[in-house]
């Protein structure tokens, strides 16, 4: 049943669960993927949290206790959900040491609705670090224009961090660019910098998802034969551009000094298109020293019947950019699908947590103790 996931760990795949709930810590679901499923991390973000927390009798118990220390809804979802990523990292700490905390990590999202606010990104980041309190925590922070900088004040600070929500190639370089520089500054600040780590998070599916819809309309030959390209053909030139910057004199410099290289991380892998294969984004998506964060459909579709046959990035770069010049040819603008993408993510997250906020409220109000 794991063959097909213990290949893709030994092409260097790290394979994360894109999950997390209290049920999945408390039945020791989570501990049993990890045993059984060669799951070496996980990442949450708000919209998994708000599902968790909306569903069953888990939380009741800590709610009620918030309810009764009068604690406003935002504090009481961070209470919630770093109560979560830190036992998810309990559990996850010995794979964590037995791979030199570059896995058994456990991703937490600064609040979306700072995606551009820089500053206030700097001070929720530096929270959350001091909330967890276990070393194997990754703060995710959103490659938005105001990110960018607080990537590099975070990192610089020796915090270690997954940068969410990459669409573009050029926004990926200055992802890269935002985590030397965080490198450089912590360098200076005479930090340790073997403990700290980085993923960045290339999102892949709703890529697809966006270009398909406009090779659609303009419904030619030409138009559908490329649809189903654009996703792993920017991924792969995603992991071309990881291989010139970690190979830069720049960056050995930094190796020099301890340094770990950050990784690229496909997100968004679970499919769209029932049209498609349901382990398109895993198996199209393999080369050495990357992650590939999974919900739970897309790791047992894996498991069942994923074709791992070795890298399948190296030697498809050429490919990879004739087939999005093409649909460039077509007149669909990359820019302006990138764009749109992550204007609708940050948009998405931050629905998802107006969501959770709203639940969260409604579950304090119901367990609330009454007053005598």
């Amino acid at each position: 049943m794991t063959d097909a996931l213990k290949r893709l760990s030994d092409e260097g795949v790290a394979i994360w669960l894109d999950d997390l709930s209290r049920k999945r810590i408390t039945s020791g679901n989570l501990a049993e993927l990890i045993d059984q499923q060669h799951v070496v991390g996980v990442t949450t973000n708000p919209s998994i949290f708000q599902k968790a927390i909306s569903q069953g009798d888990g939380y009741d118990q800590q709610l009620a206790d918030l309810a009764a220390r009068k604690l406003t809804v935002d504090e009481a979802i961070r209470m919630i959900t770093t109560a979560d990523v830190r036992d998810a990292a309990d559990i996850l700490r010995p794979v964590f040491d037995a791979t030199d905390g570059q896995d058994g990590r456990v991703s937490i999202e600064v609040d979306p609705r700072l995606a551009n606010n820089t500053r206030a990104t700097v001070a929720e980041a530096k929270q959350l670090a001091w909330l967890v309190d276990r070393p194997n925590t990754l703060i995710k922070i959103p490659a938005t224009p105001a990110g960018l900088p607080a990537i590099t004040e975070v990192i610089g600070k020796g915090i270690s961090v997954n940068v969410t929500l990459i669409f573009s190639l050029e926004r990926y370089r200055g992802v890269m660019d935002a985590y030397l520089s965080g490198l450089e500054k912590a360098k200076a600040a005479g930090l340790d910098l073997s403990q700290i780590h980085s993923v960045a998070s290339f999102f892949v599916s709703r890529v697809d998802t966006e270009i398909d819809k406009r090779l659609e309309k303009l419904g030619s030959d030409e138009a559908k034969a490329l649809k189903g390209k654009a996703a792993v053909a920017n991924a792969r030139l995603a992991y071309q551009a990881y291989e010139e910057v970690f190979g830069s004199e720049r960056w050995l410099a930094l190796e020099k000094a301890g340094a770990n290289k950050q990784r690229p991380l496909w997100a968004s892998t679970g499919v769209k298109d029932p049209a498609y294969p349901d382990t398109l984004y895993v198996t199209e998506l393999v080369a050495p020293n990357t992650v590939n964060t999974m919900p739970e459909a897309t790791l047992d579709a894996t498991a069942d019947h994923g074709e791992v046959t070795g890298d399948t990035v190296h030697g498809t770069y050429e490919q990879a950019k004739a087939e999005l010049d093409a649909i460039a040819a077509l007149g669909i603008s990359y820019d302006d699908v990138v764009q749109q993408l992550e204007d609708e993510g940050v948009e998405k997250f931050a629905a998802a947590w107006n969501e959770l906020l709203d639940s969260t409220k409604a579950e304090l109000e119901r367990l609330a103790p009454s007053e005598v």
